[in-house]
């Protein structure tokens, strides 16, 4: 029988033998294009993923005037709408989003939710069950520019405008709307925008949005987007000008999108001053500090002021309102433009508030611009109040507040500076790059929550990001498939929103940036797309298609298994063979097989024949011997050297020293138990207790999805192999990833049921005359300290 040329030693099997490459794959093929999934590119959106020579959008410009009510908690306004027809179709009505329809008595998101009763409920949970708040629109008139009234049709959250004569492309038509409504109280209901009521003080702090009639956008690839607002779906806004009067109490101080127009009739003198120090300070300056906020807040002075602010080329406007408000500013520069990052926070905001959260909005601003766009608004708001975050063009409103003693757990801190940057990059995702969030959530959380952690990774070494490494997203992608939606589904339909919409997609990018394209290709590519799409209408296939032009990588099948699939990362190392190559010499060959032999354990049969056997019969009866007898199948006879001599003669000289090479031969039987491909990262640990990082491209399993075979060769003799040591892939089972098997190592905590909170590690401490938070400045620039 003639000897292979590679002898194995086969250290460890567990799992069936690796398929052959050629094994056709059992269910689709997760390498096929998307093509027949995407859009066909055409003159308005080109295959490169790029805007087309003939895209368009449309443009929509409003003079709004609006009065808050402080005595009513109500808004009242009337706006002015141009709307600019740049498509090539002729439009013989108008949609326009009456959000805050959400809120009224009979709205489609009342009569749609589900939910359960259960044996305790909070008094807040019965109350939203019982509430008879009415919040929505009162849509007092809508008229033509000379005053007609216009025909209107109201379906929940949009209205149609029906208009006298159509409106042709490169036309434009103006109309008006007058309107008002309640404002709900975010503690009783928690909506996007709303009020805190203050009991101590007995004052308001309100923070405004949605509460204009909003154009809808008209697109190249969808037409109207009028989907309804029922809640999870956010907004989707064409670009235009915004010059918005607010009316507020004469005690209150207003920030909002945009820049103020009338500083000189609003601000004291001395704010003037301060503000004007804020724009080239290197710290925040106050505008108006605690004491000034907590003198303010008892003043109640009569009268009204009107704040006066105005916005170019933004898609959204929004507003904050409070006699409490303490304001810091700081100027920073960004691509040689100057920006002002500011903050308003009541008093129960602090002493985190004014340590962070100025700095927090300039540390986003600068960070996003390096990873996508200049930014290149005036201003960048951060506004405390009782939303949890939300956001909008240069404002934000953001949660976050201490106890009352000051004192903060680190997760409180660390919650707060996250909203922060999570909410001020929203003006990049999607304010600036504007994609369809009533539509794909993911264009918006997901990109956003993706550079919000690498913004957070660069604001403190070790931050303890919520999202964006792979390990923190694969107890979810874990979970029963019939709990999760894939990330390309409609906004309203999809379930564990927060992993589906923000943790998913944003560690589908930093797995892209880390470990599939290299953070070279991601980055470029990735600007690519910002840069591309700024102030523009993207798509899924537009982001897509960018991604792969930029960087020559198909990625097909990363988006066809993390986006459009419920798949989940779980590859497995399932054995491994150790082969050495032969070096065909019986003296060599024959000694190692002896050695194999002799060291080779007996069988339990064998060993209990010894002892109980005591004579066989050819040991009785020498006679019985013959030459097989002391017969040796591995001594080496003299044929067994010709032969061996005769075979080198054949060989060149190259293939002589391969015969006595030390290289070390592994076979490796990998299977994708999970159904998304990944690359295989894989570590050596060799006998000198020295490593080594292989990466292998998903590409591997392009011609079998499930199971392949892989030979790695080493020079250095190999005693454990570990797939994605680092966990970067999200792999949900990391107990099938070493070879040979290890076992994980984990504890559990013995506990007394506790019967309240415990304190936070601040509180625990010995107690000072005042804290280091306490001795922050709180007094402004200018005030002799």
């Amino acid at each position: 029988m003639r000897r292979l040329l590679f002898v194995g030693l086969v250290l460890a099997v567990a799992g069936p033998q690796a398929a052959s490459a050629q094994t056709t794959n059992s269910g689709t093929d997760k390498f096929a294009q998307l093509e027949t999934m995407l859009p066909t590119p055409n003159s308005y959106r080109t295959a490169s993923g790029a805007p087309g020579t003939d895209y368009w959008q449309q443009r929509a410009d409003y003079d709004i005037k609006v009065t808050l009510d402080d005595a009513k908690q109500a808004i009242s306004g009337r706006e002015t709408i141009t709307y600019t027809n740049l498509s090539p179709d002729v439009l013989p009505y108008l949609w326009v989003q009456l959000d805050q329809n959400i809120l009224d008595k009979n709205s489609m998101t009342t009569a749609t939710q589900v939910g359960q009763l259960q044996d305790k409920m909070s008094f807040q949970a019965v109350e939203g069950l019982l509430s008879d708040f009415d919040g929505g629109f009162k849509i007092e008139s809508v008229t033509s520019k000379d005053g007609k009234a216009l025909k209107t049709v109201t379906n929940h959250t949009m209205m149609r405008v029906d208009l006298p004569t159509p409106l042709r492309p490169h036309q434009s038509v103006s109309f008006n709307v007058k309107w008002h409504y309640n404002i709900n109280d975010q503690l009783k209901i928690s909506e996007r925008s709303g009020y805190e009521f203050f009991p101590e003080d007995k004052n308001y702090l309100y923070e405004i949005a949605q509460f204009y009639p909003r154009m809808a956008v008209y697109s190249d690839n969808q037409g109207w987007q009028h989907k309804q607002f029922l809640g999870s779906g956010e907004f989707t806004l064409p670009f235009g000008d915004y010059k918005v009067s607010i009316t507020a109490p004469a005690d209150h101080i207003v920030g909002a999108t945009g820049t103020l127009q009338n500083a000189a009739q609003v601000l004291s003198a001395t704010q003037l001053k301060r503000f004007e120090q804020a724009k080239t300070a290197k710290k925040p300056v106050l505008i108006v500090s605690q004491d000034e906020a907590v003198k303010n807040e008892s003043s109640r002075a009569t009268g009204t002021k009107t704040w006066t602010y105005a916005a170019k080329n933004v898609r959204d406007f929004a507003w904050a309102s409070s006699r409490k408000f303490i304001w810091d500013a700081m100027g920073i520069s960004q691509n040689g433009k100057p920006v002002m990052c500011m903050s308003y926070y009541p008093k129960e905001g602090n002493p985190l508030w004014g340590q962070y959260s100025t700095q927090v909005v300039a540390h986003t601003i600068k960070t996003y611009s390096k990873f996508t766009i200049p930014y290149a608004y005036p201003v960048a708001i951060s506004v405390h109040g009782p939303v949890g975050g939300m956001e909008y063009p240069m404002i934000c409103f953001n949660g976050g507040r201490p106890e009352k003693d000051g004192t903060y757990s680190p997760e409180r801190k660390y919650g707060m500076i996250s909203v922060i940057i999570h909410e001020v990059g929203h003006n990049f995702f999607p304010m600036i790059i504007n994609s369809d969030e009533r539509q794909w959530t993911w264009m918006d959380e997901g990109l956003n929550s993706f550079v919000q952690f690498l913004t957070e990774q660069e604001w403190e070494r070790n931050y303890p990001s919520r999202r964006g490494e792979p390990r923190n997203i694969a107890a979810y992608m874990a979970t029963d498939k019939s709990l999760q939606t894939p990330i390309m589904i409609n906004s309203e339909s999809a379930l564990q929103f927060g992993n589906n919409a923000y943790g998913k997609p944003a560690t589908a990018l930093n797995i892209l940036r880390e470990t599939v394209m290299g953070r070279e290709l991601f980055d470029y590519a990735f600007k690519t797309y910002a840069t591309r799409w700024a102030y523009k209408h993207p798509t899924p296939a537009d982001f897509f298609r960018t991604m792969e032009d930029a960087s020559a990588v198909d990625l097909d099948w990363f988006w066809r298994g993390w986006f459009y699939t419920t798949d989940h990362t779980d590859l497995s190392l399932e054995s491994v063979k150790s082969y050495n190559a032969s070096t065909r010499n019986p003296q060599v060959e024959n000694a190692r097989l002896q050695q194999q032999k002799a060291a080779a354990p007996q069988s339990i049969t064998a060993q209990r024949n010894a002892e109980e056997i005591k004579q066989t019969l050819v040991e009785e009866k020498p006679e019985l011997k013959d030459f097989y007898n002391d017969y040796n199948p591995l001594a080496v006879t003299p044929a067994d050297q010709q032969r061996y001599t005769a075979m080198l003669s054949t060989l060149s000289e190259e293939q002589k020293q391969r015969l006595g090479d030390s290289q070390n031969f592994y076979e490796l039987n990998l299977r994708n138990a999970g159904g998304l491909v990944m690359p295989v990262v894989l570590q050596m640990t060799y006998a000198d207790n020295s490593q080594e990082i292989q990466t292998i491209p998903a590409e591997i399993w392009r011609k079998n999805n499930e199971q392949v075979t892989k030979v790695i060769v080493t020079k250095k003799p190999v005693i454990s192999f570990v797939i994605d040591p680092f966990q970067q892939t999200a792999d949900t089972d990391l107990s099938n990833n070493a070879f040979p098997r290890q076992p994980a190592a984990s504890r559990f905590e013995l506990f007394q049921q506790q019967q309240q909170a415990a304190p936070n590690p601040m509180q625990l401490q010995p107690k000072a005359s005042a804290s280091p938070m306490q001795k922050l400045e709180q007094k402004p620039v200018g005030s002799g300290n």
